[in-house]
């Protein structure tokens, strides 16, 4: 039989692995439900999760399917994100008619009064918009939206595959902090882990903008590194990276 101060500590050893077990069967289920709306998603569907302008070009374009079995109307929409209100970007079309199974090409256009410093993020959403009869009287119906990321970089800012490595991770005051002095916009899942304990923490939001510092919310512990799952710039998961921990 073990003693009394050994057993409780084995006793807390087991229920914090329950609930990591819990956790991640919760981020499992969510990133199944993720996976089946991209796999069946309906409407007016872009064909990449991303899009990246540019400066150097000024402006580029997008493939929109219309995944409904009758003509749509694509309405296109850019929206600017809280931090940044800037109208930087327009689209040539905004709406459009797009047939049964065809696809619409978009065009965006930078529009900025002076050259970009750091890379900036916008958002695009894509709606289609069906006829129905009811009654005998015309109406319309909304089908899926589709809203994704847009990201704006500057005319000579070298391409950074890795962004996600230039975020600095520290424990001050009881709270972990996370600090983006690069010139690039950071992707990642809303939730780290402190490692090696895998203690989840969550970020306020899904980016990191540049000169930013975010402070994360949960149950503090000191750990050795910041385990964190990055998105490249066109929106693909790239599995997990440790970053250091740093305690000031």
């Amino acid at each position: 039989m073990l003693p009394r101060g050994a057993a409780l500590a084995r006793l807390e050893i087991i229920m914090f692995s329950l609930k990591k077990q819990v956790a991640l069967g919760a981020f499992i289920a969510i990133g199944m439900a993720v996976s089946s709306t991209s796999a069946f998603a309906v409407g007016m569907v872009p064909e990449v999760p991303a899009l990246l302008v540019d400066e150097a070009i000024g402006e580029a374009t997008i493939n929109v399917r219309n995944t409904d079995d009758q003509p749509a109307l694509l309405y296109t929409v850019i929206e600017d994100i809280p931090q940044d209100s800037e109208h930087l970007l327009v689209v040539t079309q905004p709406v459009a008619r797009v047939e049964a199974g065809a696809t619409q090409q978009l065009r965006f256009i930078l529009q900025s009064a002076k050259p970009l410093e750091t890379e900036r993020l916008k958002r695009v959403i894509f709606e289609g918009i069906l006829p129905a009869e009811t009654g005998g009287q015309a109406q319309v119906k909304l089908g899926v939206r589709q809203n994704i990321p847009v990201i704006l970089r500057p005319a000579h800012l070298p391409v950074e595959r890795e962004p996600w490595k230039r975020l600095t991770w520290s424990l001050q005051g009881g709270k972990v902090q996370v600090k983006n002095a690069s010139p690039y916009v950071v992707r990642l899942a809303k939730s780290v882990s402190i490692m090696p304990l895998g203690i989840p923490l969550d970020l306020p939001r899904t980016y990191v903008l540049p000169g930013e510092e975010l402070v994360l919310t949960g149950v503090v512990v000191v750990g050795a590194t910041v385990r964190l799952s990055p998105a490249s710039t066109y929106g693909f998961a790239v599995g997990s990276y440790d970053a250091p921990l740093v305690v000031r």
